[in-house]
């Protein structure tokens, strides 16, 4: 095959049909797969392309002046009054079936692309973004003092400032012409309320759902339907609110997917009302596998007993026999009956007691450490009395050897002539009590030493 003289392009980067500009989203909600992204000659088709805005809000434009433009670039559109800033997300045919999705009919609602952005517009798009949180808090401080029953949910501002879009949630009807007023002559600039549901709520702040996957709400879905808690019972789901409730706390859209489908196959099974009679015993129905098309009877009303499951073909011939008077022999159609499965015994050949076995030793464990710090304590009291009693012996011992010594030197010091200065004097013994005067002998001895001394003055 001659490749050189071909007459058409080969498509790159692409696989299968799958084109990298298709599915670029530019981390914008509601996003469009645009599968005619490589054919040659689809943005020719059509000078219509599909602008959005800030989280979900889009708009289709006409490029009046055949700019060169594809998903991701960041152009200045019309608005009124002024201009717009939007990122492009879809160009060629598939614009034209997005415009009968959205259900835009006048032509007047289509206006004009001016350019792309240039950094003018978009240093004042930035300013205009960055005022966006604090004019939501202020405002719904301004329709708190007016007691309005409304809650603003999130704030627009245009690309060039000069308007701003409030969307508000409020379950009755609000008259917010004085709250116009308020706003108007807070933030100086044109005022436009928009009144959304909880489910659009969800769709403009996005989240990740209880599957895993992104709100359908924030990525794909943009009419929503009513949701009511019979779908959930076409489809045999339990009806606990807290399953069934999604991230805007209402129904959960993905409820009304596959409903149809059970519906449909919920047709096929026999009613839940007929007793199916056989020579054994009479069957109840007891529960059935929708999509399956299989059905279990018990033979007891109340509870799960003896359970045979048959398909809805043989509920069938078995209804037609007993409408004729018939009994067969047993539920299945070969004759065969179903062995009860009992519950499986996930710890068969398990030893149960292995956790009890644990704990003793644990507790083991526990008493051997409790005893070795109960003795490591009696000895440290005991340790400590010793050094107590040790400190106690030595004190005893030096005030001992203290008045030991003291004695000594008093003894010591004691003089031999009565002229000493340090002597004691007979006549002061007088001063004190009678209990501490000194006995008689001791001035006689002292008389005594006096008349020694005499005769060796002589």
């Amino acid at each position: 095959m001659d490749y050189q003289n071909m007459k058409f392009r080969i498509a790159r980067e692409t696989d299968r049909g799958l084109s990298i500009c298709g599915c670029g989203r530019q981390d914008k909600q509601l996003n469009t797969y645009d599968y005619l992204a490589d054919v040659p000659g689809n943005d020719e088709s059509t000078d219509l392309v599909e602008v959005q805005f800030k989280n979900t809000r889009k708009g289709y434009y006409h490029n009046v002046n055949n700019l060169d433009l594809k998903k991701g670039d960041i152009v200045a559109v019309e608005a009124s009054p002024g201009h717009d800033i939007g990122v492009v997300t879809l160009t060629g045919r598939l614009v034209k079936l997005q415009l009968k999705k959205a259900n835009i009919k006048s032509p007047d609602d289509i206006k004009r692309v001016y350019r792309l952005a240039k950094q003018v517009d978009m240093d004042k798009y930035y300013e205009a973004k960055s005022r966006e949180h604090g004019t939501m808090i202020q405002s719904r401080q301004i329709a708190k003092d007016l007691g309005l029953q409304m809650k603003i949910g999130d704030v627009e501002y245009q690309g060039d400032g000069n308007k701003a879009i409030f969307y508000y949630i409020a379950d009755e009807r609000v008259d917010f012409r004085q709250l116009i007023k308020d706003l108007a002559a807070t933030f100086h600039v044109r005022i436009e309320m928009k009144q959304i549901g909880a489910r659009q709520e969800a769709g403009r702040i996005g989240g990740t759902g209880p599957c895993g996957r992104e709100l359908c709400c924030a990525t794909w879905m943009k009419n929503f339907v009513s949701v009511s808690t019979s779908a959930a019972r076409f489809q045999d789901i339990s009806l606990n609110p807290q399953k069934l409730a999604g991230m805007c706390a209402k129904l959960k859209c993905c409820l009304n997917y596959e409903v149809d489908d059970y519906i449909e196959a919920g047709r096929r099974l026999p009613s839940k009302e007929i007793i199916l009679q056989t020579l054994d015993a009479d069957y109840y129905f007891f529960k059935a596998d929708i999509l399956a098309g299989l059905v279990t009877y018990s033979t007891d009303k109340n509870i799960a007993a003896n359970l045979e499951t048959i398909t809805a073909e043989r509920a069938r011939e078995i209804i037609e026999m007993n409408k004729r008077g018939e009994k067969p022999a047993e539920l299945q159609a070969d004759g065969s009956t179903q062995e009860n499965k009992g519950p499986i015994d996930l710890l068969e050949g398990a030893d149960l007691s292995r956790f009890d076995k644990a704990k003793k030793k644990k507790k083991k464990k526990n008493k051997e450490h409790r005893e070795s710090k109960e003795t490591q304590n009696v000895q440290n009291a005991q340790n400590a009395q010793n050094v107590q009693n040790a400190q106690s012996t030595q004190n005893t011992q030096n005030t001992q050897n203290t008045q030991s010594s003291q004695s000594s030197q008093s003894t010591q010091n004691t003089p031999n002539t009565p002229n000493s200065p340090s002597s004691p004097n007979p006549q002061s013994s007088q001063s004190t009590p009678r209990r501490n005067r000194p006995q008689k002998h001791a001035p006689q001895r002292d008389n005594s030493q006096k008349k020694d001394t005499k005769p060796e003055q002589k």
